[in-house]
């Protein structure tokens, strides 16, 4: 299959490709499986911008929509045992093996405008692109400004990760207007029950 432009509303609100992964299983509900078949998974490889629109794609098939599940599982798990101060030895394992590999191979070639733009080497492999997302865990994890700024969303419901590059980093919802937004109508409902609640008291 070739790449075009996206036929999915696909979020990319977190700042890195590894946390775009992991919100992929789990959405703002948390129940919401987003990787559920190869076309979606080969969609979201483009999105996201691991590879170029128009990269070939025909490979995608569902083992590897079976192998980035695996790694979305690890990574979410290791993150989240990193945010709890303490570590998961297994996901970090699974995590450092992938990022060991080789991720695809790139080079410049003049667009249709004559300006240069990226293109892979070659069509990619599922282990490259798995290289590529897990060589940008261990980027963010060993970054100390980054790891700093890593949050879980507050919104209840929300298990998305994010970074937060706020001013004060005092950012709560992986995305404003959407966690943020229904957590502003919620409490907003929450308080006008309130004050209903207090008016019917005589």
């Amino acid at each position: 299959m070739m790449t075009g432009k996206s036929a999915y509303d696909w979020r990319f609100d977190a700042g890195r490709p590894c946390l775009d992964l992991v919100a992929t299983g789990i959405g703002t509900t948390g129940s919401c499986e987003l990787l559920d078949g190869a076309e979606r998974l080969a969609d979201w490889l483009v999105a996201t911008g691991l590879v170029p629109d128009g990269t070939g794609l025909d490979a995608v098939d569902e083992s590897w929509v079976v192998r980035f599940r695996q790694l979305r599982a690890g990574v979410d798990r290791l993150l989240t045992a990193e945010l709890g101060g303490r570590g998961d030895r297994y996901a970090l394992e699974r995590v450092n093996a992938l990022a060991a590999g080789a991720p695809p191979g790139v080079r410049a070639v003049r667009g249709r405008s004559g300006k240069l733009v990226r293109a892979l080497s070659g069509d990619p492999e599922c282990g490259e692109l798995l290289a590529a997302v897990a060589r940008d865990v261990v980027d963010l994890l060993t970054d100390p400004v980054a790891r700093a700024g890593l949050r879980r969303c507050e919104a209840v419901g929300c298990r998305r990760f994010y970074l937060d590059t706020s001013r004060g980093r005092r950012r709560r919802w992986c995305s404003s207007e959407v966690c943020g937004n229904r957590e502003r109508v919620a409490r907003h409902r929450r308080r006008a029950a309130a004050r209903a609640a207090g008016a019917g008291v005589s």
